[in-house]
């Protein structure tokens, strides 16, 4: 079971790897394209998306320290951190931006979050 858990924070640590890359490396080409946004739209909104996709990244962190550290009880705290982390956003995202961000971010990190205390 705790194998399943992994698999499933690291599902959730890759999909915000891409969400990091979406808003910062390539936004202004697939990015936009992905966000559905004008050319014109982008260019006022890329520094906010950036700032974002700098967040993001810290999550990816934080789900990174809690796959690979050596303590137990730091895996936990940190997967734990992150994938709440990412849960809330996604539920204010879906709230704020589009409902589909609760399906992309919310659903998988309570998925992996349930799965890693069954663990």
């Amino acid at each position: 079971m705790l194998l399943f858990a992994q698999i499933a924070v690291a599902i959730v640590l890759l999909i915000h790897v891409y969400i990091v890359l979406l808003e910062t490396v390539f936004f202004d080409t697939r990015g936009r394209r992905v966000f559905g946004l004008s050319a014109e739209k982008a260019a006022v909104v890329k520094p906010a998306m950036s700032n974002q996709g700098c967040y993001n990244g810290f999550l990816v962190a934080a789900l990174a320290v809690g796959l690979l550290h050596g303590d137990p009880a730091v895996r936990t705290a940190f997967v734990c951190y992150g994938l709440l982390c990412v849960a809330v956003a996604g539920i204010w995202g879906g709230l704020t931006v589009s409902k589909r961000i609760i399906f992309v971010q919310t659903v998988p990190a309570l998925v992996a979050l349930a799965l890693y205390h069954l663990a």
